[in-house]
């Protein structure tokens, strides 16, 4: 077994302080800028970064906001969705997706997962829809996206709304039947992502953004982000305050040209740890999409006696996380909304992932140490 004289934080689950070293001064430099002209709202950073996202995802409007959660409440208000109406949505996922849908008054409707890409199962969305059903809610979870083309023409055949949750693919490629792609987030009515700093595209605080083909949908979430205001002092939509600030697009726009290295970045060190794991039987290493990129914000297995080889991975200071060790459904608020449908997929995801370092600055020194530990683990 390799060994390693190890100081604290020698192994990260994410290196954020790493990933700064790279781009000091250029981030630097830009943030200087800002407080140079002491332009912190809406300043030209702003637009120049809502410019250079739209280019990068091809997507006709790109509207930065205050964070990923927000971006999710904005573009369930545009819809104009009525209290009661029901959304379809995964109960495996971070509670933000079905928070923003219970706090709009609107029913979230947990329907199972594919019990190896964790994303809905698409087979399994059209007997939960009802007449009261407006909306779909797939979340693109640890870096891949659901499969859209079959969410795409349920939702046509039935008069639905599609918004994607892609706060964890920013940048992954959906490829449809007919070899054309789209980005995740550009393929539904709506999409929505985090630049949670731990995100592929994160930046230093908290910021979001929202995107769309649609004209109208676009010019409405634009004013519903600043107080639905569309001039000072004149409110035409019941709006909130989301507005992504001109440091975080300055930290973003110089972090946007560098997306693509950085999930390359993680996908090598998800075929590197792929190598190093395929032939533990006792774990199963991530399925990868035929109808998807994998870009890796988590590199999630699922694994045999996952809570025991956490604590002895969490006493060799290997770092590790488990998303989600509770589905939405099983959580007090939301069992409210659990109706008589299977989610045991769900369920016995939540107690079998684990997820592993993974980040830009990974070393294969350090997955080698990692996996020599789960090793030994596994052959005592």
């Amino acid at each position: 077994m390799l060994s390693l004289r190890f100081m604290d934080n020698t192994i990260q689950m994410v290196d954020l302080v790493g990933q700064y070293q790279h781009i000091k001064q250029e981030v630097n430099e830009a943030i200087q800028d800002i407080l140079d002209k002491g332009q912190y709202i809406n300043g030209p950073i702003v637009k120049e970064f809502t410019q250079n996202l739209t280019h990068h995802l091809n997507v006709g409007h790109s509207i930065p906001c205050g964070n990923g959660t927000d971006a999710i409440q904005i573009a369930l208000m545009a819809l104009e969705l009525q209290p009661g109406d029901e959304v379809i949505t995964t109960p495996f996922t971070f509670v933000a997706t079905a928070e923003v849908i219970a706090l709009l008054r609107l029913v979230p409707v947990f329907v199972d997962i594919h019990p190896e890409t964790f994303n809905l199962d698409v087979s399994k969305i059209e007997e939960a829809i009802t007449e009261r059903t407006k909306c779909i809610i797939p979340v693109h979870l640890f870096g891949q996206c659901c499969d859209m083309e079959p969410i795409m023409d349920i939702a046509k055949r039935y008069h639905i709304f599609v918004i994607e949750d892609n706060a964890q693919a920013l940048g992954a490629d959906y490829y449809f039947g007919d070899g054309q792609k789209k980005k995740g987030g550009t393929i539904g009515h709506i999409g929505t992502t985090s630049f949670y700093p731990s995100k592929n595209l994160g930046c230093y605080g908290d910021g979001g953004a929202i995107f769309t083909h649609d004209d109208e949908l676009a010019d409405k979430m634009r004013h519903i982000i600043n107080h639905g205001s569309k001039t000072k002092y004149h409110y035409h939509y019941i709006g909130v305050n989301s507005r992504l600030d001109s440091i975080q697009a300055a930290i973003l726009n110089i972090k946007l040209k560098y997306l693509d290295h950085y999930n390359q970045q993680r996908i090598q060190a998800a075929d590197y740890y792929d190598v190093l794991l395929k032939d533990i039987p006792e774990i199963q290493i991530p399925n990868r999409s035929a109808f998807s990129d994998h870009i890796f914000h988590q590199y999630t297995l699922i694994a045999e006696n996952r809570d025991e080889l956490q604590q002895y991975l969490k006493k060799n200071r290997i770092p590790t996380g488990i998303y989600y060790p509770i589905p939405l459904h099983q959580h007090e608020p939301y069992q409210k909304y659990v109706r008589k449908m299977d989610l045991v997929a769900a369920e016995n995801g939540s107690k079998t992932v684990i997820s592993l370092p993974i980040h830009t600055e990974l070393t294969k020194d350090s997955q080698s140490i990692i996996v020599s530990h789960i090793k030994s683990f596994y052959s005592k």
